[in-house]
């Protein structure tokens, strides 16, 4: 595929969701297309690989549709931030904000390593709340984070300025 294809062809946007006055971008059609989807996550890793990451984190839901097919992609392996109660296991966790609200991320104490070099992926930035606390997830444990990677940036929701100072790369801003 090439770099003409425009991934925002399948993207849809759905008025007053989760709340009113949101316009909720809906991933699932790129999700459910075999081309675009391939095509998405060739771009994640074309721009992950050179950061050398041995794994890719990311959160429920999309999180772990891009994550797990980017870890794949990349020969990495992957580590899911799960919702309060869902893992087995010892756990640390980030509390954060969110544009309607706010939420909690848990991971499993020893899911990084020390020095383990660590890339970031969600569906959506947003306000930067659930990647600044998995940013803050990472580097606890010792991990290092070597990107932070969305397939979409809200810009006008300035998400970038709460990961100031680290590595960030979106393939879509609106």
């Amino acid at each position: 595929m090439t770099e003409t294809l425009d991934l925002r062809d399948r993207i849809r946007d759905v008025p007053d969701f989760p709340t009113e006055g949101v316009i909720f971008k809906d991933l699932m059609p790129l999700i459910a297309d075999p081309v675009y989807f391939a095509e998405t996550i060739r771009r994640l890793a074309d721009w992950a690989r050179p950061r050398e990451p041995a794994l890719v984190f990311g959160a429920e839901a999309r999180g772990f549709i891009f994550g797990s097919a980017l870890a794949y992609a990349l020969g990495a392996g992957f580590i899911a931030a799960r919702k309060p109660g869902k893992l087995p296991r010892e756990t640390v966790e980030a509390t954060y904000a969110l544009e309607y609200g706010t939420d909690t991320l848990h991971v499993h104490r020893d899911a990084v390593s020390v020095g383990t070099r660590v890339v970031v992926v969600d569906d959506v930035l947003a306000t930067g709340g659930t990647a600044r606390a998995k940013v803050q997830l990472v580097e606890e444990l010792g991990g290092v984070v070597a990107g932070v990677l969305f397939v979409i940036e809200l810009d006008f929701l300035h998400g970038r300025e709460k990961l100031a100072g680290y590595d960030v790369h979106s393939l879509i801003r609106y």
